[in-house]
């Protein structure tokens, strides 16, 4: 069975340098003003940036809303050092596996996850995992990149064979249902051909 986890942590080692400019970060970029607006209707005291890379959007979010506790985790160690460098003392940045996280039961309001859910090979317990650090009524937000069926489908089968550490490219229905195994209230909704915002409020 292909080691997703140690393709997704060399190719973004790879990437880090360049992430905040280069085309393979484009997507993730573009994402960035939907996630914000959809922040700004909520309130919090704690969030996570689940998957944070650079810490580039987590820079953004901190600007904007100084007041409140941050953490980010990310699977690369050359990330996660950017993001520190980014971050400064605005964020607490761990290296780690979303799988597993390093964090007690209720410590966040939200928690946050930009282009990096397609790299999970094990998403169901991701998403446990998420819920557990979610405190009662918290929010996970999620974007992502996907595709029309046309593409997605075939690609989805080519995905294995590449060295990014991609897993699965999900519609907007099947991250909706995957999400409501977990969480209530859930929406998901392409944003555009190859985007998708999904988010679900933890019980």
């Amino acid at each position: 069975m292909k080691d997703y986890r140690t393709a997704s942590r060399l190719a973004f080692d790879r990437q880090a340098a360049q992430y905040d400019t280069a085309a393979y970060g484009r997507h993730a970029r573009a994402l960035y003003p939907l996630l914000l607006e959809r922040l700004a209707q909520h309130s919090w005291s704690r969030l996570l940036d689940l998957g944070c890379g650079t810490g580039a959007l987590l820079s953004q979010i901190t600007a904007r809303w100084p007041q409140a506790h941050y953490a980010g985790l990310d699977l690369s160690p050359k990330m996660a050092e950017t993001a520190r460098t980014t971050l400064g003392s605005r964020a607490d940045i761990l290296l780690g596996d979303a799988q597993q996280l390093p964090f007690d039961t209720a410590s966040f309001d939200i928690v946050l996850c930009n282009d990096s859910f397609h790299h999970y090979p094990q998403p169901e317990q991701v998403l446990q995992e998420v819920h557990r650090v979610l405190k009662k009524g918290g929010l996970f937000l999620l974007g992502d990149a996907t595709a029309p069926a046309i593409i997605r489908l075939p690609l989805n089968l080519l995905l294995p064979l590449g060295q990014s550490g991609d897993v699965h490219l999900y519609s907007a229905k099947e991250l909706k249902q995957l999400l409501s195994d977990v969480f209530h209230a859930v929406e998901s909704r392409r944003v555009s051909a190859t985007s998708l915002l999904a988010w679900g409020i933890s019980a």
